[in-house]
Order: C-alpha cells, then structure tokens, then sequence
C-alpha cells in the first residue's frame, strides 16, 4: 500500500507524534494506520505522543547572533515546568536550535521541525528525544530569523524568559542595545502611531468615550478629554513614544531622532506570553 501525505497526516493527528516517525511507523507496517499506531504506542515515540497535548507554558528564549553581528536567530522552546528548563540536556538542546535557526533561516517552526541538527536527527527527533528523556511536553512554539544588512543590530535578553532583537538605521550599536533593552522593559505593541490599526484606535476610543460620558461633562469637555487619553494610549503602547527607560524625560522616538536613526522593525518574545 502507497503511503501517501494523507495517511503521515492522519497518523500525526492521531497519535501527536513527529512526521518522520508516523512515516517510518507506515513504512514498517505496510501502511496499516492501526498496526503503525501500535507500533508507536510499543516505542519512544509513544512517550512523547501521550504528552503531545499537555500545556507547555515554561521554558527558555535563545538568540544566535552571527559573527559579523548583521544578522541572529530568535526563539522560544516550551517546556510544563519551570524546573525542567534548569537541567542541562534542555538548555544545550536550545542552544543548539538556536545555532541552527541562525544558519537555516527557517521561515516556519514547522520547517524548522524537519531540518537536521549536526546530530543527524531532525529537530522534531531530538525534541522528541528530550520528551522520553525527561517526562514532560516540549514544543518549539515560536521562532524568527533577522537580518540588518544595511543597518545595526541590536539585542538583549532579560534573564532566560525575555530576549529583544531590534534593528536601526545608521551603525550606532549602543543605541541598538539600549533601544532592544527598553524594549525588553517597556513591551511597545509597535514602533510608532502608523503602525497601529485602526480597528484598536476606535476600540480604545469607543471605551474611552463611554468612561467620559459616565463624568456628566459637557461634550466640548469630553471630547478634549478623548483626545487627551487617546494621546496618552498611543505613547505608552507605541515604542517612539514611550519614555526611554533610561532616561524617563526623553521619548524613544526624541532620542532615536537626535542620533539621526530610526528603529526599522523588532521582534520581542517572552516565555509563555499568550498560551
């Protein structure tokens, strides 16, 4: 029997495990879904299946950085418990991943998941491996390569659950580091005002109008009072117009402005935001 894309895929969903054991589990068994998935349930692959679908919400950022410093690998691995990020075997299976992204430039973490490690298994083998070593769930969740070619790199990780990628015009990189270090500190949903949408801008607003309305003021009252607190929501979620940590009088925006640069893009992930 041919085993086709389909059958990897519902063999996948049904047991939780990599695409390379399903495909080896088939091959092994002629095809047959319900002897492969015995199969797997007899081997390691069935550890790391029983805890596929357990909440991983622990874990370890890494950045790789190249050596020129005009390019890096950011990313997160998930582990259940805080206690198991601390064993060695976790933190040089990051590394390594984190190595790895820097030099495949994957554009996904499923793409990520089938490229080779200098092991010689897959990265969805290894995580699997970690899996049947330790007892707990593990996931790649999230990962994005960088490249500042035609400007400056910065990067800062804040212990093992925060790390800061930025990139800036010009070539100052202190100014780089500072900007990726506020970042780590002050979560700005974005650079500046125009990257915002206009769905979030009229749902703050919305909010803020009724909140006005509840005061009893007179409506040329109130809608100075929109515009004050719409100000005020734009520079605390936006990064030009927060206040630079380290200097709380100057904004991100004013300071960039005066070192004749500009903040191009950032990526920020800290551990277990969202899940």
């Amino acid at each position: 029997m041919t085993i086709t894309a389909a059958l990897v895929k519902e063999l996948r969903e049904r047991t939780g495990a990599g695409m390379m054991d399903c495909k080896k589990a088939l091959v092994e068994t002629n095809a047959d879904l319900e002897a492969a998935i015995d199969l797997m349930r007899a081997s390691g692959a069935a550890k790391a299946a029983k805890k596929a679908g357990r909440v991983a919400s622990e874990g370890l950022v890494n950045v790789a950085i190249s050596d020129d410093n005009k390019s890096a690998a950011i990313l997160e691995v998930n582990s259940e418990t805080d206690f198991v990020t601390k064993g060695q075997s976790f933190i040089d299976f990051v590394n390594a991943l984190g190595k790895l992204a820097l030099k495949n430039k994957p554009d996904s973490v499923e793409m990520f998941l089938t490229q080779t490690l200098d092991s010689g298994e897959t990265v969805d083998e290894a995580r699997e491996g970690i899996v049947a070593k330790i007892g707990e769930n593990v996931s790649v969740r999230r990962l994005q390569y960088v490249s500042a070619e035609n400007g400056v790199l910065g990067a800062y990780k804040h212990g093992d659950r925060i790390a800061v990628l930025a990139v800036l015009s010009g070539k100052d990189a202190d100014l780089a580091k500072d900007i990726a270090m506020h970042i780590a500190a002050s979560r700005p949903e974005c650079v500046s005002e125009e990257q915002l949408s206009n769905e979030l801008l009229e749902r703050e607003k919305a909010i803020f109008i009724e909140q006005a309305k509840e005061s009893g003021k007179p409506d040329n009252i109130i809608e100075k009072m929109i515009v004050g607190r719409m100000k005020k929501f734009v520079n605390e979620v936006t990064l030009y117009g927060q206040a630079f940590i380290k200097d709380p009088e100057t904004s991100v925006g004013e300071l960039v402005k005066s070192k004749n640069a500009e903040v191009e893009s950032f990526v920020r992930f800290e551990v277990g935001e969202g899940i």
